[in-house]
């Protein structure tokens, strides 16, 4: 190993104003000493002990998340980490693994005291070094905040979007078929003789079937009920050769009663042959039906997805509805809530003025604070988010409220702090609380906690011109 002289720490940038002779100092205090390849300079959770200064070599700095391991930088000769002057740092929160034989010296946390008081210089360069990682770590953290967030975002995404999907592959797959198993019912149609009196009249109830909206909710048990009342009256009269032709009458609302009207206003041998083909109509209204909501689905999330980056604007203030973008952050975290048989309840003032915000900015609050009330609600009985808006004088306030365990009061006044965080590693940076209260004061104005076991509010307090 080779031994460290002062003109050789002069020679690393963090150290080229510093006088020799403070160099030398921190040289006699230091611990010398090298690692091998794969041997850890540090992991998370480790006290550190000093400050270490890479001689020579090379140290890779990674964090595990979701059982993945993430890079975060490579430290090579001449790199200064570890506790640095008036760090609050105590505990490692990443792996630093060798990548090749490395050679360093450690100045231990002991003489920290010692090096403050009595060598301004050399304090003055490691403060320097410690206020570049803070902003460098800092920007990384933020990046990687944002990237989880679009990643949970986009999981759930991919999710809603592949139900509708599916749906219409599988509705006009079925849609399909049954045009191709019409030809027999349309030989029968076409073979019966009708007057345009009696056209017009199928024609009328056709339309009047297919406008008709006012049609009752039923339940399962009623609706079986009257399933088979139909299919007697179906029986009675000789009608058959459709399985869900009682289904599909019950579904647009046609009784006896209709039956019997449209049977005595038809030759009796025309009977059947036409219902049978009002049914096939039913039946392709209900496939194009089922098309059209899956489609208007995939419609609503993109134009949720659309308003929630606030993609075709910029960053400038403007006035809002604040409903707005609430609702789509639970479009957009619809997945989780389901997944988590979550429910909701919106207590929303939908007369509270409008107020002026940067949209974009303002859906990392809600989607900060209603994911992080999700993952509080995992595995709690009776599952329960409540979001709140109303009106207090010139502010309106937010109130995003769970039912799950509370804050333990030994962290609440941790929750805000940069990297503070209670999830497990790889679940969350740390950032997400930061974030809010960041954007908040961007806005001028203030967050606030309320929690006790069964509840946790977080209240987001906004100046209505703000």
């Amino acid at each position: 190993m080779k031994d460290i002289s002062a003109k050789d720490l002069k020679a690393i940038k963090v150290f080229q104003d510093v006088p020799e002779d403070q160099l030398q100092w921190m040289i006699d205090q230091s611990s010398h000493y090298e690692l091998q390849e794969g041997e850890y300079m540090s992991k998370p959770g480790d006290p550190l002990t000093g400050t270490h200064v890479i001689i020579r070599g090379k140290i890779e700095l990674y964090r595990i998340q979701n059982n993945t391991k993430l890079s975060i930088a490579e430290f090579h000769t001449g790199y200064v980490t570890g506790m640095l002057p008036f760090s609050r740092g105590k505990i490692g929160v990443a792996f630093g693994q060798c990548t090749e034989l490395t050679q360093l010296m450690t100045f231990p946390k002991e003489k920290m005291r010692d090096l403050i008081i009595s060598h301004y210089e050399l304090t003055q360069a490691l403060v320097i070094v410690m206020t570049s990682r803070v902003r460098e770590f800092t920007e990384l953290e933020q990046q990687n905040e944002k990237m989880m967030a679009l990643g949970k975002l986009s999981a759930g995404l991919a999710h809603e979007l592949n139900n509708p999907a599916a749906a219409i592959v599988r509705g006009s797959d079925s849609l399909k078929k049954h045009l191709l198993m019409q030809p027999e019912d349309f030989k029968k149609l076409i073979s019966i003789h009708l007057s345009p009196e009696e056209i017009d009249l199928i024609n009328n109830k056709m339309a009047s079937i297919l406008s008709n909206t006012d049609r009752p909710v039923l339940t399962m048990m009623k609706r079986s009920e009257r399933e088979d009342e139909i299919l007697d009256w179906l029986d009675d009269h000789n009608v058959n050769g459709c399985d869900d032709i009682a289904d599909n009458l019950v579904e647009f609302g046609v009784t006896e009663d209709d039956l019997e009207d449209l049977k005595t206003k038809i030759n009796k041998n025309d009977f059947s042959p036409i219902l049978l083909w009002i049914n096939n109509s039913l039946t392709t209204e209900r496939m194009v039906a089922d098309i059209q909501e899956a489609s208007k689905r995939i419609a609503d999330l993109v134009g949720s997805v659309k308003t929630f980056t606030h993609m075709d604007r910029g960053g400038e203030k403007e006035v809002i509805d604040i409903h707005n973008g609430i609702r789509n952050t639970l479009t957009m975290l619809n997945y989780k809530l389901k997944k988590g048989n979550i429910k909701v309840k919106e207590e929303f003032d939908l007369s509270l003025p409008h107020i002026k915000a940067m949209v974009g900015e303002l859906n990392q609050v809600w989607t900060n604070l209603i994911d992080n009330a999700i993952d509080a609600l995992e595995n709690q009985p009776s599952p329960e988010l409540t979001i709140g808006t109303y009106l207090d004088r010139d502010f309106v306030k937010v109130s995003i409220c769970d039912n799950g365990p509370g804050i333990p009061e030994a962290i609440r006044s941790k929750i805000f702090d940069p990297f503070f965080t209670t999830k497990a590693i790889g679940k969350g940076t740390g950032l997400g609380l930061d974030v809010v209260m960041r954007i908040v004061k961007q806005h001028n104005g203030s967050v606030s906690l309320h929690t006790e076991p069964g509840k946790t509010e977080f209240l987001v307090c906004f100046p209505i011109n703000g």
